[in-house]
């Protein structure tokens, strides 16, 4: 087995690099979007109110993307994009499996936010990595390309989990399972860190950064993100609802959050290649299709 050179920079070899971490990203979607199909009934199962899911549920997000900022700066200052992304991704997947040892819901709170907190700990670092590789086969493209394999695991994970609960295996054996994808995850993330140490590489010239401050389209952007993540509905938070409702039994849960992931899984190819062509406005598009379903999944009766 050989490390991919200095200049060995090739579209091919970015191109196999997108697809390498497409298929860590596909085994850990698995794993933790296999749990969080079902967190949110299993929350109630161990005495949960539907306050503490929304709360676990925001606050785990809080913590998932705030603390990107620091370990976004600290990959950045440090330039262990590998170590941060290896570290981040031990602690989001490994969390999962534990959560079949749960006895009490304050534990398995304690753990849905320990894999957030892992997530955002490599996700800085990963997509840095990755946009070096893009560079070579369009930013939209091999993004696309990797969020599609992403959702397929996403995908996968759920259909498993609802498998388990089909078969009566239930909550535990169906995270108990997870930790089969969450190794594989591990495994090849650590034979692609061998393989590519340097992905900077791929990107032929790195433009040279000046000290110029934060442009006002960049502050218009984060309020339109800030804007949307008032308005989004977690689905841990709409599963509890699909329960207790009785909109779905505890085995279609799953299968729905599969579904939605699917979705997702195309939406990200064709949208990464009209970003590549047309630009930003396709980001307005898709915000506007997406805003219509935290009203349309609560109001379910």
């Amino acid at each position: 087995m050989t490390t991919v050179k200095d200049n060995d920079i090739s579209k091919e070899s970015a191109l196999k690099f997108i697809v390498l971490m497409g298929i860590v990203s596909l085994f850990a979607d698995m794993t933790y979007e296999g749990a969080r199909s079902i967190t949110g009934p299993y929350l109630a199962v161990l005495g949960a109110s539907g306050t503490t899911v929304g709360i676990v549920a925001g606050f785990g997000e809080l913590i998932g993307y705030g603390l990107r900022l620091v370990s976004g700066y600290i990959s950045d200052r440090t330039g262990r994009y590998w170590t941060l992304t290896i570290l981040g991704y031990a602690v989001n997947l490994l969390a999962v499996p534990i959560l079949a040892l749960a006895g009490h819901w304050e534990f398995a709170a304690f753990l849905i936010v320990i894999e957030r907190m892992g997530k955002a700990i490599r996700t800085p670092a990963r997509d840095a990595m990755l946009s070096h590789a893009t560079e070579k086969i369009g930013r939209g493209w091999g993004f696309g390309l990797h969020e599609a394999m992403d959702q397929v695991g996403a995908v996968l994970g759920p259909v498993i989990v609802a498998t388990f609960l089909y078969l009566n295996g239930g909550y535990r054996a169906g995270f108990a399972f997870l930790l089969i994808p969450a190794l594989m995850a591990l495994a090849v993330l650590l034979v692609s860190s061998f393989l590519y140490p340097h992905p900077r590489d791929f990107e032929a010239k790195t433009p040279k950064l000046e000290a110029a401050g934060i442009q006002r389209v960049f502050w218009l952007y984060l309020a339109g993100a800030g804007f949307i993540a008032a308005g989004y509905a977690d689905f841990p938070l709409i599963a509890y609802h699909f329960e207790k409702m009785s909109v779905a039994s505890e085995n279609w849960i799953p299968v729905f959050y599969a579904v939605a992931m699917g979705v997702d899984a195309i939406s990200a190819l064709i949208f990464g290649r009209l970003f590549d062509r047309i630009g930003v406005s396709v980001l307005v598009i898709s915000s506007l299709i997406s805003m219509l379903f935290p009203n349309s999944a609560l109001a379910a009766p």
